[in-house]
């Protein structure tokens, strides 16, 4: 690998610096190692999904560097056809119903779930579809300044050089890449931006709602339930590299949501999985109560983005509240942290009153403030992307982390107010805490990897 990213170098294909910080050293180089987690969410049946923990592998500084490449240009030229998250998704199609009033009784609901997401085809076959997808957006056949050639060749190296360990033998990955790498999820949206054209030729006929979100498309259909399926039953006979299930109804689940079309009337809240266990709250490593805290808010919003109906907000709040009651934590935990979601937003008097047109306003608002939210964090990613943010860890174990977390922006504020690359303005400076001594920290501690000898 480091022969052939010097001779990518010499013929000027990639910048000395770049071709320096991509070349592997074997002292700090790690053997990737598979590990199994289970899926709970079918009814009675548990399988095992597999994962593989690549951060110090020999392909991980290729991966991150092709995954920069690649992720803004792919990101511009798919955001039509593709949800950002739940948000734009509701929002996308909140304007279908809505602005458009496209929404009719008869209308159809289709999700189909892709069950291979990240071993779709062989590896020369994705490299030759990532490769064609490239040239036919490109009109200079290069992406950031990096011919579609030269990521050719780092696809190449990186895709046939990953290597994990299992029960004390080593394997080779041949078919995709590691699930825990963002470059696989790149790749694999490539892939399938180019096989969903197979179905939206027939959907933009009909000029219906289509979107993707990874491996879950979601789109409108107002013809027969017999019709779509016979269609997408020849689109798997072209395509049968690509598994995927399939969910035809006036009601189905997106996301986390249940969607349903109610005589021309959109309805939505949000779906419990029946085969999963109630008032559960998620495994979390590190600080519980404080990733706990943060999920709290999370899941109200979600809340928010789902329900369509002030009754079903509601009824979730009060699930959410009861969750965290009966998983041990106190009573002023779960009222400080509703209070504070309500008084944030200015609604007070919302907890205790079930009134739809209050609720649709703030809705509105809500949704509104995310798109601030989502110009931000482009922002932070552009930081990310040249190297400008500096993510520092420090020692918390329960003292005021909001008292510290401000005073230390202040002192830095003041200090690099005028500094080229660390002012406030040039940098972001995310503060994420750490915690000793708890057993839950010492069960969730990450396996030793090996080292490549």
């Amino acid at each position: 690998m480091n022969d052939a990213l010097q001779i990518l170098k010499r013929r000027k294909a990639l910048d000395k610096n770049v071709v320096d910080t991509l070349i592997t050293d074997l002292n700090k180089v790690k053997l990737p190692y598979l590990y199994f987690l289970p899926d709970v969410s079918k009814e009675n049946e548990l399988s095992l999904i597999p994962k593989i923990v690549a951060q110090y592998s020999i392909t991980s500084k290729i991966s991150k560097y092709i995954h920069r490449l690649l992720r803004s240009f792919v990101d511009e030229k798919m955001k039509l056809l593709t949800f950002r998250d739940e948000v734009d998704f509701m929002q996308k199609l909140y304007y279908y119903t809505y602005n458009q009033q496209r929404l009719k009784p008869t209308t159809l609901f289709c999700r189909i779930k892709i069950t291979n997401f990240y071993t779709l085809n062989e590896h020369e076959k994705m490299i030759d579809t990532v490769t064609y997808v490239l040239q036919d957006n490109s009109v200079t056949n290069k992406v950031n300044q990096v011919s579609i050639m030269t990521i050719k060749n780092l696809l190449q190296l990186f895709i046939f050089n990953n290597l994990f360990c299992y029960e004390n033998k080593i394997y080779t990955i041949m078919k995709g890449s590691p699930n825990t790498m963002a470059l696989s999820d790149t790749l694999a949206n490539i892939y399938l931006f180019d096989w969903q054209k197979l179905i939206l030729k027939e959907v933009q006929q009909k000029d219906e709602f289509f979107g993707r979100y990874k491996d879950e498309i979601f789109f409108t259909w107002n013809d027969s339930d017999h019709v779509l399926r016979t269609y997408l039953q020849a689109v798997q006979n072209v395509q049968n590299n690509v598994h995927f299930q399939i969910s035809i109804g006036s009601s189905v689940r997106f996301f986390g949501a249940h969607v349903e079309n109610r005589q021309g009337q959109l309805y939505t809240r949000v779906h419990h999985d029946l085969f999963m266990q109630n008032y559960t709250l998620p495994y979390v490593v590190g600080h519980t109560k404080l990733k706990h805290s943060n999920y709290f808010r999370s899941a109200l919003l979600r809340a928010v983005c789902y329900c369509s109906l002030v009754e079903d907000f509601h009824r979730e709040r009060i699930y959410l509240e009861l969750s965290y009651l009966i998983n041990g934590y106190s009573l002023l935990f779960v009222e400080s942290h509703v209070q504070n979601f309500f008084n944030y937003f200015r609604l007070d008097n919302m907890r205790y009153r079930s009134d739809q047109t209050i609720y649709h306003s703030f809705r509105r608002q809500w949704f509104d403030l995310l798109g601030t939210q989502h110009t931000l964090s482009d922002q932070l990613q552009q930081f990310d992307d040249h190297g400008n943010v500096i993510r520092f860890h420090y020692l918390y174990d329960y003292g005021p982390r909001c008292q510290f977390n401000q005073q230390f922006h202040e002192l830095w504020s003041k200090y690099f107010c005028h500094h080229p690359v660390f002012s406030t303005e040039r940098s972001e400076i995310p503060l994420t805490t750490k915690q000793l001594h708890s057993l839950n920290a010492l069960l969730a501690r990450h396996k030793s990897s090996v080292g490549i000898q």
